[in-house]
């Protein structure tokens, strides 16, 4: 197990939100060893002492059950650097005094200084083996901007001393896709083109913007949730089994996915997404602001867009995929969709009107399982003939303890596991077929549809959202 983290962007929300307070979960837990070092680096010309003042509280504010002593403790493994990250050479000298000991870099910054800074942590020692690498998503912002960082990065370290990191991936109701998938005969048998007529991936966000305006008004919502969240969902629902639970191979599959993407073009533009940004609205009853970006910006807040995956299992079956910012609800849901039974045999509803089945995954912010059915048992009394849709739901009971997120992969990098990260490849084709949709937007001249915050998007958003979504009395709070 590694026993020393070079933190970068130590002073940003990232680490002071989430980085430290795992940090000092897995120290508490023991699971961490005995000398494990933390090197904070940022640019912000602090000291250690000062760089403790300043996290201690923000500690205690994320895990008030959490002692001063066990506050202590992780502050005791930990030294802070000033460091300019666009200069290799401060880099270097910030790490090389670490170097020796087994390091994990993890770089929470800016992919713009990805490069400058592992030529810094080459330079210092610090990416020699089995020192390891742990990257933020994205990697770039397209196809040319990503494949120059993966070029200069693999000058530098081994592919599998590089750990890129999908924060979604650690998350335990995603990793459940695959145990339900791939550990159920009932829904492996049905799991293709032969009984599914669409799938649905929402990852809906009520909050704003908010105060990364200047990341996201270069990226929109295409280039910072399509292409890296809801694309690793896309992959757990559509992949193949893999013939192991080993990394590559499950990583193998997930390319598979990605390649067989039908690319968007801008005859299809139109009809196949949308595009959307929140105006003025209100969420929870409260007023929010519209989205103003620099001028210029064409950043998009909301999209909605059905893919296509052209291979023997899916061909077919649409995948509609959307997210948004300033939604009328927070939640991430996957939906499917099952074909109707061949021959109806009911009097009420006719088979017109009848409800399909339908398996949702709800992911946040409860995880729970539901399979839409027909049912008499939901009718009248002696209505053998009369259906009624019936719900059968599968809830994880509230107060169940679960790691976030960033302790279970913090963790498998530490231990050198590789199957909650991302492969270079899988970086390139998903870029491929995001730079496809950006491209056909363009050509297309695809504008951008306003929608008040607290609804569900713009109108043309309909098509693309689960059925009833747009209706449910719990996303009640939007705009009138």
């Amino acid at each position: 197990m590694h026993d020393t983290l070079l933190l970068f962007g130590a002073t940003g929300d990232l680490a002071q939100r989430y980085l430290f307070p795992s940090l000092l979960r897995l120290l508490g837990d023991g699971l961490l060893p005995e000398d494990f070092r933390i090197r904070a680096l940022a640019l912000s010309a602090h000291d250690t002492a000062s760089f403790h003042e300043i996290l201690r509280p923000r500690l205690q504010q994320a895990m008030p059950q959490a002692t001063l002593d066990d506050i202590d403790a992780l502050l005791q493994r930990l030294d802070y650097r000033a460091v300019d990250l666009r200069n290799p050479e401060t880099v270097a000298e910030a790490v090389s005094d670490l170097a020796p000991r087994r390091c994990v870099s993890y770089l929470a910054i800016p992919p713009g200084l990805y490069i400058s800074t592992c030529q810094g942590l080459a330079l210092g020692g610090a990416l020699e083996a089995p020192n390891r690498l742990m990257l933020e998503k994205p990697i770039g912002s397209d196809s040319d901007s990503a494949a120059e960082i993966l070029h200069a990065i693999a000058t530098l370290i081994d592919e599998d001393r590089v750990f890129r990191l999908d924060h979604y991936l650690g998350k335990a109701p995603v990793q459940n896709l695959m145990a339900l998938r791939f550990g159920n005969t009932l829904l492996e048998a049905v799991w293709n083109r032969n009984h599914i007529e669409s799938v649905h991936i929402l990852v809906a966000e009520s909050e704003g913007v908010d105060g990364r305006d200047a990341y996201y008004s270069r990226s929109g919502a295409l280039r910072d949730m399509v292409q890296s969240h809801i694309l690793q969902l896309l992959c757990l629902v559509a992949m193949e089994p893999p013939s192991s639970m080993e990394a590559d191979r499950i990583r193998d599959e997930k390319v598979k996915v990605l390649r067989a993407l039908r690319p968007l073009d801008a005859e299809h533009a139109a009809r196949d997404s949308v595009r959307g940004r929140y105006t003025a609205g209100r969420i929870d009853g409260q007023p929010a602001q519209a989205y103003q970006p620099p001028e210029g910006s064409e950043a998009e807040t909301f999209v909605g867009v059905t893919a296509h995956i052209d291979n023997w299992r899916w061909a077919g079956v649409p995948f509609h995929l959307v997210t948004g910012k300033r939604l009328g609800e927070r939640t991430s849901r996957v939906v499917v969709t099952l074909k109707p039974v061949t021959h109806w045999l009911f009097e009420r509803p006719d088979r017109h009107h009848a409800t399909p089945n339908r398996l949702t995954f709800q992911l946040q912010p409860q995880e729970n399982i539901q399979l839409g059915l027909m049912s008499s048992l939901a009718g009248p009394e002696w209505g053998a003939l009369e259906l009624r849709p019936l719900e059968l739901e599968l809830s994880v009971p509230t107060g169940l303890y679960r790691r976030i997120a960033y302790e279970r992969l913090l963790l498998d990098v530490l231990n050198g596991n590789h199957a909650l990260f991302v492969r270079d490849d899988e970086v390139r084709a998903a870029w491929a077929w995001i730079d496809s949709v950006s491209d056909a937007w363009k050509a297309a001249a695809l504008p951008l549809q306003p929608y008040p915050a607290g609804s569900w998007g713009p109108a043309q958003a309909h098509a693309f959202l689960p059925q009833g979504v747009d209706q449910d009395p719990a996303a009640s709070g939007g705009a009138p």
